[in-house]
């Protein structure tokens, strides 16, 4: 415990630092927007450790030729030199004039990944290789984009709390062609994820509604209800409803907890939730709206102030998602 914490803060100067340079950035490049094409000017390039040790190297066989007056040790000098130079202009080429033409940010639930899509087109006539994309403390994604070709490539980002999340910046570098250097540059795209509550497995579905009022023996002949479950008997319950078999057999006494079929209409709301916070009740909600996508019902999500009609589909559960992180933040 004791040995992470002088790690951290030989950390928090080069955090500043970085912060401080994407700030300057980004005041000095302005926002972006998708499609655009990367200019010489908004690129950023630096020796690499492995630039500065074979600088260093080069230094030291100049300073030995000199001294020794050796000209083959001058003219190996000067030829890696001279490698060295062409490998930063290479560094620098792989990343001019690359084209981002769109640009997407998928929801995610709170607390887990979510996926960046971005599509990249190369219309140089040379490949562009040992591209990396990285979104802030998250584990860059490496790619390459042969000549006069495109590519969508797929990065993850970390989803906060629920709402609505931004994007700040997106980091595009690359070391190609010999590791010597690194180009780099900062992209400001409008990026807002909307982020939903994570699932939280509390209980059961609540039971259908919508269904006629008749008697329980009635609902359970028609077949408008099944046996789900058995939980511990508690003194409101009806004897009715006790297990008697199980008892019969030693077990404990058991009340039997009939569910709706797969394709019945449920309600789900925070009213059945009043003794939860809110944030654990909006996860609830979520897992519900899962829960009822993966078995098949037909749901209704109410919320004060909202209503979403009852139905079923991609595009419902992503509705019903959406209302639950957005819920009180509009």
């Amino acid at each position: 415990m004791h040995s992470s914490a002088p790690s951290r803060s030989r950390y928090k100067p080069r955090a500043r630092l970085e912060r401080a340079v994407s700030a300057w950035a980004r005041s000095r490049q302005g926002e972006d927007r998708a499609p655009l094409t990367l200019q010489s000017r908004r690129i950023y390039i630096l020796p690499s450790r492995a630039g500065m040790v074979a600088a260093l190297l080069l230094l030291v066989m100049l300073l030995a030729g000199l001294n020794y007056q050796n000209s083959l040790a001058l003219l190996l000098c000067f030829l890696l030199g001279g490698f060295a130079l062409v490998s930063m202009y290479e560094c620098h080429r792989t990343l001019s004039g690359l084209a981002i033409n769109s640009a997407l940010v998928e929801s995610a639930f709170a607390h887990a990944q979510g996926d960046l899509l971005l599509g990249f087109q190369n219309t140089a006539s040379a490949a562009r290789t040992s591209l990396r994309l990285r979104v802030t403390a998250v584990a860059p994604k490496s790619f390459e984009l042969a000549a006069h070709s495109s590519s969508l490539v797929r990065v993850h980002y970390q989803a906060l709390a629920r709402g609505r999340q931004r994007i700040d910046r997106l980091h595009l570098s690359s070391n190609a062609p010999l590791g010597l250097f690194r180009a780099w540059t900062w992209l400001h795209l409008p990026l807002e994820a909307v982020i939903y509550p994570a699932p939280l497995r509390l209980r059961p579905l609540p039971p259908p509604v919508g269904l006629p009022r008749r008697s329980e023996r009635e609902r359970r002949l028609s077949g408008e209800e099944e046996w789900a479950w058995l939980r511990p008997f508690h003194d409101s319950d009806p004897l009715r409803r006790v297990a008697w078999k199980a008892y019969a057999r030693g077990a404990p006494l058991m009340v039997a907890h009939y569910d709706a079929p797969a394709g019945a209409q449920r309600v789900l709301g925070l009213g059945c939730l009043r003794d939860l916070p809110l944030e654990s009740a909006l996860s609830q909600l979520a897992d519900w709206v899962l829960e009822c996508e993966r078995r098949g019902d037909s749901y209704r999500l109410e919320l004060p102030g909202e209503t979403v009609p009852a139905g079923h589909g991609l595009a419902h559960r992503r509705r019903c998602l959406e209302a639950l992180a957005l819920y009180e933040a509009r």
